[in-house]
């Protein structure tokens, strides 16, 4: 009994320093999510005489799940991951290679997913998460800084998951990879010129892969769109149109909650999605749209003082690749929706319906609130 007990206190005392205002404001923008997907579907689901409630539900289960997995990943003391990191890839990979083959399957030219019943699983969110334990857990072995040697190494490892992740192809999803590896490296010791090189090999493979004919005639018409919005011949072009309408009609105070035209016409595509930033910018207005990025802005700022307290350079790592990888979902799907980023299928983090990418966002929150809570032991 008496062995028991330090373990017992040292416990009670590491839960003590979990960082409750970052909970806080990632459930209240889970929360906001909620509403935002419900108004994106409500209309649609009672026009075809299905539960209005249905798509809520649905999320409100994801939502529920991205909790466990944030909790279970806090419990478990950080340091020990590295330890896992290889079977990490190694699972993530494999996952990635399946999903290519018969069993995965296919939806609007991208075959991502396993189709598990009723339900999604996407293997690239999770394996985000890996990349970014990884990469951490192999970059903290240098204390002195990278080399190229080191930086070769990390690129050469993370270029497996991004290639698999091309021939879905997601080039959205692999572009939050490289940002990924650029922060980790960058915080990890890499030489600037390390990191000017992994930056030119990024652009060259977009434009590879562009040339290559690997994506979609969709995708293309979305970067189309992008560069030329005035093209009307493109159905990009008109989605990209009313994306814009739907948040320049929200005014200062928007149209007020289920009450706006453009979300309950069904006319901007993918809005419960990709979009649903529309829904905040129309109902909500310009006060709405700047209180969302302000959590977002709080979340990113909690996630960055919890890398600077860090114990370990593991733990600021790991918190530095969380980061990343939300401040780039965060710029690219927002920055989409008002024509001043290309068109992809990033969600947004924590308010986007979609069950892989809400558990994925909540396991790597897990990781940064396990990083904090534990500074002092």
């Amino acid at each position: 009994m008496l062995g028991t007990r330090p373990a017992a206190r040292l416990s009670i005392s590491t839960w003590r320093h979990v960082d409750t205002p970052l909970i806080v404001a990632v459930v209240a923008t889970a929360s906001l999510g909620l509403l935002m997907v419900f108004s994106a579907t409500r209309h649609q689901l009672a026009e075809a005489g299905l539960d209005e409630q249905a798509v809520l539900k649905r999320q409100a289960v994801f939502v529920l799940l991205g909790v466990i997995a944030m909790a279970l990943l806090t419990s478990v003391d950080y340091r020990n991951l590295r330890a896992f990191a290889p079977l990490m890839f190694i699972g993530a990979v494999t996952l990635l290679l399946l999903v290519l083959s018969p069993l995965g399957s296919e939806g609007r030219g991208t075959q991502a997913w396993f189709q598990l019943g009723a339900y999604q699983f996407q293997p690239s969110e999770f394996s985000k998460i890996a990349v970014v334990v990884c990469a951490a857990a192999y970059c903290a072995t240098y204390r002195e800084g990278l080399g190229g040697r080191e930086v070769g190494a990390v690129l050469g490892l993370a270029a497996i998951p991004i290639g698999l992740i091309y021939l879905q192809p997601d080039l959205g999803t692999a572009l939050v990879f490289i940002a990924i590896l650029l922060g980790v490296l960058a915080v990890g010791g890499a030489k600037p010129r390390h990191l000017g090189v992994l930056f030119a090999l990024g652009v060259v493979a977009v434009i590879a892969v562009l040339q290559l004919g690997v994506l979609k005639q969709y995708q293309l018409d979305r970067l189309g769109a992008f560069l030329d919005p005035s093209d009307n011949s493109l159905q990009a072009t008109y989605n990209l149109n009313q994306s814009k309408i739907a948040i320049g009609s929200g005014g200062l105070t928007g149209k007020g909650l289920f009450e706006g035209s453009q979300t309950t016409l069904a006319y901007v595509p993918e809005q419960s999605t990709d979009f649903v930033f529309t829904v905040v910018g129309e109902e909500l207005g310009f006060a709405g749209s700047a209180a969302l990025l302000g959590l977002f802005g709080f979340i990113v700022w909690r996630i960055w003082r919890a890398a600077t307290v860090a114990r370990d350079l593991f733990g600021t790592l790991v918190c530095v690749g969380v980061l990343c990888m939300f401040v780039f979902q965060i710029f690219e799907n927002v920055g989409m929706t008002m024509g001043i980023m290309p068109i992809t299928g990033i969600p947004l983090p924590f308010v986007s319906y979609g069950g892989s990418s809400i558990v994925a966002a909540f396991a790597g929150l897990g990781l940064v609130l396990n990083v904090h809570m534990r500074r002092f032991a």
